[in-house]
């Protein structure tokens, strides 16, 4: 049994559910809070995943940051170097989806061109009737980006464990590899 830990960023735009969408996955769908306070600076929650057909687990360390703007600067710097990316907006705002290259760009600058997993998120798909961002752009613009696609509603507590779980399959995946080709050299 292989206990990994993982530094996951949470990033994208003000109030597209980033903190609604980790404190979901972190309570396991109990825990939906109504009213947010906006996150003027980093929320660090720890879950640990165990990964399927293994009896591995990965601890995410979720480091969820502010999106306003005024706060981006600060938060880049408790960043730290983080080892998995989930990008969220909302699917009724196409702004919110347009400022994902910005975030992404933000990240990888962070990164010094370090290639990190990672997941877009469309959330707030409860609100089908306002939609803005067709799933179609979307999953096609993630796969240009190298990123797995994800649509979730925080509010009705749907798929929102399947992103951050794809994320520790992928750092658990990547260990594998890692393992094995330090494995090759002897």
């Amino acid at each position: 049994m292989v206990k990994l830990r993982a530094k996951c960023l949470l990033v994208g735009d003000a109030a597209v559910g980033k903190s609604a969408l980790s404190h979901v996955f972190h309570t396991d769908g109990t825990l939906f809070q109504k009213n947010y306070s906006m996150t003027a600076g980093v929320e660090l929650l720890m879950k640990s995943v165990n990964v399927p057909e293994t009896s591995d687990s990965v601890e995410l360390y979720i480091t969820d940051s502010a999106g306003r703007e005024t706060f981006v600067e600060s938060c880049g710097k408790m960043w730290g170097e983080p080892s998995l990316l989930c990008l969220v907006f909302d699917l009724t705002n196409e702004k919110s989806f347009a400022n994902c290259s910005l975030w992404l760009d933000r990240v990888r600058a962070h990164c010094l061109g370090l290639n990190i997993p990672g997941v877009l998120v469309g959330n707030k798909s409860d609100l089908s009737a306002r939609r803005e961002v067709q799933a179609s752009v979307a999953k096609e613009w993630a796969q240009g980006q190298g990123l797995e696609y994800y649509e979730t509603s925080a509010k009705e507590m749907e798929n929102c464990d399947a992103p951050l779980l794809s994320l520790a399959r992928a750092f658990h995946s990547l260990y594998q590899e890692r393992r094995e080709s330090i494995q090759n050299l002897s």
